[in-house]
C-alpha cells in the first residue's frame, strides 16, 4: 500500500487541472492550452473567447462538481454501511430520479431547469420513502444497514416499474430523450446548472467532512459507535440522507453516472488514506477527474457524435466492481 504524503493533494489538484484545461481544448476546433488560458482570461479571438467560456468550460465544469459529489457520496456511505461495493444510488436515488425526469418528458416539459427540479424532487422522495420503510421495520430496522438496503431495493425496483407504464405508450422521440437522458449526458451543460450543482456540492459536501469524525466512528461497527457516545441511529440518517440527497443532485444535473462512487474510494484508500475527512476530499478530487477524463473519451472516441457518459463510466467500473466482489468472497 502506498504511504500518503501532503505533496499527493497537490498533485492530485494539479493532474485535475491540467486535465480540464486539455478537456476545454479538444473539439472540433483544436485550441492551444495557452490559447485556452488566454480566453478564460478574456483575451484573444472573440470565437475562440466565446467557444471555451459558453460551451465548453461549463460543461468541463459540470463533469468536475458530478465527479466529486458522486465521490464524495461513496466514500461517506461505504465508511457508514462498512461495506465496500456501497455506492451512492443506494435508496432508490437513481430510480426515484429518473422517475421524476421521464414525468417530465412524458409531461412535454422539456426544459433543463424543469427536468433537473422534477429530478431531484424524485431522488429526495425515494430517499424519504426509503427511510420512512426501514422506520417501518422497527428501532432496530432503522440503523441497521440491511434493512436500508433492502429498502432502496424495493424502492428502486417500484421506480423501474412507474418508469415502464409511464413510458409504455409515449411517443417515440419522448421515449428516445428519457432514456438519453437516462444514460447520462454533460452535453446539456449551462452555466446556471454549474452554479447549481456547486452550491450542493459545497454545502453538502461540506457537512460531510464536518461530519466525518463521525463516520469514522460509525465504521467501527454499531456496539463501538454507541460505546463511544455517538447517536447511532441519527447519526446513520444523517450520513444516508447528506449522501443520497448529493447524489440525487448529481442525478438532476447529468443524469445517472454510476459506479463513479463505488471506485474512486477504493483508489484514495489505495494512496494510503484511512480517516474519513481527507478520503472524503480525496474522493471530490479523484472523482472529479475520473468524470472529466470519462467525457472526454465519451466525445471524442467516435466523432462527430458522442456515447453516453454513464456508458465509458459502467464500462470502466464492472471490472472494478468485479474484482472487488471477489476480493470480498
Amino acid at each position: 500500500m502506498i504511504e500518503h504524503r501532503r505533496w499527493h493533494w497537490v498533485a492530485l489538484t494539479g493532474v485535475l487541472l491540467l486535465l480540464c484545461i486539455i478537456a476545454v481544448g479538444v473539439g472540433a476546433i483544436a485550441i492551444p492550452p495557452r490559447a485556452v488560458l488566454d480566453a478564460i482570461g478574456g483575451y484573444g479571438d472573440p470565437t475562440i473567447v466565446s467557444i471555451v467560456r459558453y460551451l465548453r468550460m461549463p460543461r468541463v465544469l459540470l463533469a468536475v462538481f458530478v465527479g466529486a459529489g458522486l465521490g464524495m457520496s461513496g466514500g461517506a456511505l461505504q465508511g457508514t454501511l462498512r461495506n465496500g461495493l456501497a455506492e451512492p444510488y443506494l435508496l432508490g436515488v437513481s430510480g426515484g430520479a429518473a422517475v421524476g425526469a421521464v414525468i417530465a418528458f412524458t409531461a412535454h416539459l422539456t426544459s433543463n431547469s424543469v427536468i433537473a427540479l422534477a429530478a431531484f424532487a424524485g431522488a429526495a422522495g425515494a430517499v424519504v420513502l426509503a427511510l420512512l420503510v426501514a422506520r417501518a421495520a422497527g428501532a432496530v430496522g432503522r440503523s441497521d444497514p440491511r434493512t436500508l438496503l433492502m429498502a432502496g431495493v424495493v424502492i428502486g425496483a417500484f421506480a423501474n416499474a412507474v418508469i415502464m407504464i409511464a413510458l409504455a405508450n409515449a411517443p417515440a422521440n419522448t421515449v428516445r430523450g428519457a432514456l438519453w437522458w437516462m444514460m447520462g449526458s454533460v452535453a446539456d451543460s449551462s452555466w446556471s446548472g454549474v452554479g447549481s450543482l456547486a452550491g450542493y456540492v459545497a454545502i453538502g459536501g461540506g457537512m460531510l467532512i464536518y461530519w466525518a469524525r463521525e463516520i469514522d466512528i460509525l465504521s467501527l461497527g454499531d456496539e463501538p459507535a454507541a460505546a463511544l457516545g455517538v447517536n447511532v441511529d441519527s447519526a446513520t440518517r444523517r450520513i444516508y440522507l447528506l449522501a443520497a440527497l448529493l447524489a440525487g443532485a448529481t442525478v438532476a444535473a447529468a443524469g445517472l453516472i454510476g459506479f463513479v462512487g463505488l471506485i474512486v474510494p477504493h483508489i484514495v484508500r489505495a494512496g494510503g488514506i484511512r480517516k474519513h475527512r481527507q478520503l472524503v476530499l480525496g474522493s471530490a478530487i479523484i472523482g472529479a477527474t475520473l468524470v472529466v477524463a470519462a467525457d472526454l473519451i465519451a466525445r471524442t472516441i467516435r466523432p462527430p457524435g458522442e456515447l453516453p457518459l454513464g456508458a465509458v463510466t459502467a464500462i470502466l467500473g464492472v471490472p472494478f466492481f468485479l474484482g472487488q466482489l471477489r476480493r470480498t468472497r
